[in-house]
């Protein structure tokens, strides 16, 4: 899953991209309100992590400005200042939830996972026939078989169950699981489709994971 985080202060910034990356997580990083409004705008996003005080664009206008666009990725608010003023400010203007500055990642972690649940089942464990994936403790199973999973097939592989019955494009599928700098003129979707077909569905009389060719994949019973 993708995430976008505006937040100014590099270290802050940099703390969160690699907590969030340990976790599976696709990161863009933007330091200023411009910015990072033209990256939601332009880029589809599973969930945005905005500071309040930005440099050139404050987090709430951008917030505002976002939610008027139609933007629908969950907006998690970092706030220096827990003033009862500032958080309603900023659940009125649309944001899904806020965090005070200083904060535990932990705590960021667990906040941002919820904000990804909602719309869903509240279980952490996604399913389809008999492959799940446990958020909570990253396991993923076959059937009884426990799978290990790198962390870039562990993304691939929430991606997926999270679209079930969906034509997902090799396009759509790389900005969900990669982040900016990705190559679109690789083949690294396809060579980590085959890498996570071979540990979950290396059986061709149950294969769920099915190749629309010439456009990308798609997670179905046959």
């Amino acid at each position: 899953m993708r995430i976008l985080v505006i937040e100014d202060e590099k270290k802050v910034a940099s703390f969160i991209k690699r907590g969030l990356e340990q976790e599976s997580y696709a990161v863009d990083i933007v330091n200023d309100g411009e910015e990072g409004q033209h990256y939601a705008e332009i880029n589809e996003y599973d969930a945005i992590i905005l500071d309040i005080m930005l440099p050139k664009k404050s987090g709430l206008d951008v917030l505002k400005d976002i939610k008027a666009r139609g933007i629908k990725a969950p907006v998690l608010l970092l706030t220096a200042r827990d003033t009862v003023e500032d958080r309603v400010k900023g659940l009125n203007l649309g944001a899904d939830d806020y965090l005070t500055k200083p904060f535990a990642f932990e705590e960021l972690l667990a906040r941002v996972r919820a904000l990804m649940r909602r719309g869903t089942a509240a279980s952490p464990v996604l399913r389809f026939e008999d492959l799940s994936l446990d958020q909570s403790t990253r396991k993923a199973k076959r059937g009884t078989t426990e799978v290990e999973l790198t962390v870039k097939e562990y993304a691939l592989l929430e991606y997926l169950l999270r679209n079930p019955n969906r034509v997902l494009t090799r396009t759509l599928i790389a900005e969900h699981v990669w982040d900016q700098s990705f190559d679109n003129e690789t083949n690294v979707v396809d060579v980590y489709i085959n890498h996570l077909r071979g540990k979950v569905d290396n059986d061709p009389e149950k294969r769920l994971i099915h190749t629309v060719r010439g456009v990308g994949y798609v997670l179905k019973v046959e």
